[in-house]
């Protein structure tokens, strides 16, 4: 669904990410790992048609991103994006129904007001709705940020994307077991999921493939257990790992 082919990407004379290649599929969890720095980011803007490589190819569906409309690419992807700035004055219901802006005019509108609702209680936020967004904390705002997403993707045929760069930063333990089972939940249902994380043991848990970068370039693709090794992480963070019952990873300080 979404394909990057030896991309690079370079800003202000510096190389970001250097020949990386990588696919998402429909139905798939795809965790972008690495340390800071690493070009994690860059990657996701590449994965959404914010940025674009000045070498190689970033596709959608068969078709150079540049070559979408930005209507037409809001009506088959929805993104979280690390940081949103709001400065008007809006409830969480209306930052919400932000998501239904790319079905105004079309048939789906008719769902707008259902389709919010329901994003809004599949995020977990129902109770929020009516509060004012700027008044929020930093994890309720992040976890409106998905519903909008939601909501968003609530009109899109299938297969559709979702892609998210560092949505659990914000959220507490509960919250972020929360969300990653929704994105397992969202993958049964065909939406290609591509998602930036810090936390390994969250990208163990939620993703079925790993994408590990440092200095921007892909160290290492492929199932959790083959990518997520204490020797691989060891040599890209700078710190020892060792595996613990159950097959999570702990870093050793």
């Amino acid at each position: 669904m979404i394909r990057l082919a030896a991309a690079t990407l370079c800003r202000s004379g510096r190389v970001l990410l250097d020949r990386v290649s990588l696919a998402l599929s429909p139905g798939e969890v795809l965790a972008i790992v690495g340390p800071n720095g690493a070009g994690k980011s860059s990657l996701m803007k590449l994965c959404t048609g914010e940025f674009l490589p000045q070498e190689g190819h970033a596709a959608f569906e068969g078709r150079d991103l540049s070559a979408w409309d930005p209507l037409e690419l809001a009506r088959r992807r929805a993104v979280v994006s690390q940081k949103v700035a709001l400065t008007f004055p809006m409830r969480a219901v209306e930052v919400a129904g932000l998501g239904r802006l790319p079905w105004h005019g079309t048939p789906a509108m008719r769902r707008d007001r259902a389709a919010v609702a329901e994003a809004l209680s599949r995020a977990g936020v129902s109770a929020l709705a009516q509060r004012p967004y700027a008044l929020l904390s930093g994890g309720e705002q992040q976890r409106v940020q998905i519903a909008r997403a939601l909501a968003q993707l609530e009109a899109m045929p299938r297969p559709a994307a979702l892609l998210l760069d560092e949505p659990t930063a914000s959220l507490d333990p509960g919250h972020r077991a929360s969300l990653l089972r929704l994105l397992r939940a969202l993958a049964a249902e065909g939406v290609a999921i591509a998602i930036v994380l810090h936390d390994l043991n969250e990208a163990r848990f939620v993703a079925d493939r790993v994408a590990l970068l440092a200095e921007g370039r892909l160290l290492a693709e492929g199932a959790p257990d083959d990518v997520l090794t204490p020797g691989l992480l060891g040599q890209v963070y700078g710190v020892g790992f060792r595996a613990v019952e159950g097959g999570g990873l702990l870093a050793e300080y």
